[in-house]
């Protein structure tokens, strides 16, 4: 069974910063696929970022340019650096892993087998 573990989410101003980070319980090379997720109050589970171990690279429109995801294997960490934070990106943020290639699909968070519990983001205006 692998464990995720968010850690970095806190309160900020608009315009501020933040960066997440996940620690797999194994080494990240056996997960192909790792991306991250949020959901706000009332609203639907989305798409962030993701990553695939053949490079693809996937954003939200509503993040490009201001978040970037990127992947420490040898610390077993995936991270999200979010940039120039907005009000509208208030949520829990859930970094999700899995084993498999999921390509096309990796933006979306039905096929990932592993998620963490989750760490909150406040954006105030």
């Amino acid at each position: 069974q692998v464990q995720l573990a968010e850690s970095g989410g806190g309160s900020v101003q608009a315009g501020g910063s933040l960066r997440l980070s996940c620690a797999a319980s194994i080494f990240t090379y056996n997960l192909c696929s790792m991306g991250w997720f949020r959901q706000a109050p009332g609203k639907e589970r989305e798409g962030v970022a993701a990553l695939d171990c053949d490079g693809v690279i996937n954003y939200a429109d509503s993040v490009k340019g201001r978040f970037t995801i990127s992947r420490d294997k040898g610390k077993n960490t995936l991270y999200l650096q979010m940039n120039s934070l907005k009000p509208e990106d208030t949520a829990m943020y859930y970094c999700a892993a899995d084993p498999r290639h999921l390509g096309r699909y990796i933006h979306l968070p039905i096929p990932y087998d592993y998620w963490g519990q989750g760490t909150q983001v406040t954006v105030s205006s």
